[in-house]
């Protein structure tokens, strides 16, 4: 990417960790916070309005979750990446969020140099997950409800499609590797999802490290 700064948008109901949040992200060159929510209604406007690189999205708060915020912020907007911020990992936030299309998952206590890191990693489309929530989604994956996914169901072509989403590369990125169409690439996309049974990138970026078929190295998922 040539873009030299990250354009974040801050998604929290406490003004203290807004105010916190952007503070400490004011020291980092390459990142610039371009606005605030304090709620999920205000976040879906907010990127409409801002088309932010990064939103931080925090889960419980008043008027609209950020689940939902999250639901149909991608639905407008599917190349958004969020990065959910929270205090909560339970198993009934954690899913619902991956599910609706968050690419990290971040606890509150992490560290400033984590914070930093993840919104880099989202930024460039890798993983940004907190170990215990990269365990739970990982098991979950291994065991999951209904139609089990399959990697025989996937033709040659899309496996390689596959394995390099799971490195975090974008659609125009894979084109370029593959030399082929952009467009070529999201019907790829597309078709994985639809054969595997899956919701999202991020849970096809999750499958691809169960199956082996990436490394958490090539996934750069944050740590």
């Amino acid at each position: 990417m040539t873009q030299s700064v990250i354009r974040v948008l801050i998604t929290d109901d406490h003004a203290i960790v807004r105010q916190g949040l952007r503070a400490l992200l004011a020291t980092e060159p390459d990142i610039e916070v371009v606005g605030e929510a304090s709620n999920g209604a205000e976040a879906v406007a907010a990127a409409d309005r801002l088309q932010p690189d990064v939103i931080l999205m925090d889960l419980v708060m008043p008027q609209m979750g950020g689940v939902e915020a999250i639901r149909r912020i991608t639905a407008r907007w599917p190349a958004a990446r969020i990065l959910v911020l929270t205090s909560f990992a339970a198993d009934d936030q954690v899913f619902p969020a991956i599910k609706a299309g968050a690419f990290g998952y971040l606890l509150k206590d992490t560290s400033s140099e984590e914070l930093v890191r993840g919104i880099h990693d989202v930024y460039r489309g890798a993983l940004a997950l907190e170990p215990t929530i990269a365990h739970k989604v990982l098991r979950e994956l291994a065991h999951p409800g209904g139609r089990s996914p399959t990697p025989d169901a996937l033709t040659e072509r899309e496996g390689e499609v596959l394995r390099l989403l799971a490195t975090g590369l974008s659609n125009q990125a894979i084109a370029d590797q593959l030399q082929v169409a952009e467009a070529t690439v999201r019907t790829h996309v597309s078709n994985i999802l639809g054969k595997l049974h899956l919701a999202s990138r991020t849970q096809a970026a999750l499958y691809a490290l169960r199956e082996g078929l990436a490394s958490l190295d090539d996934a750069d998922m944050s740590s």
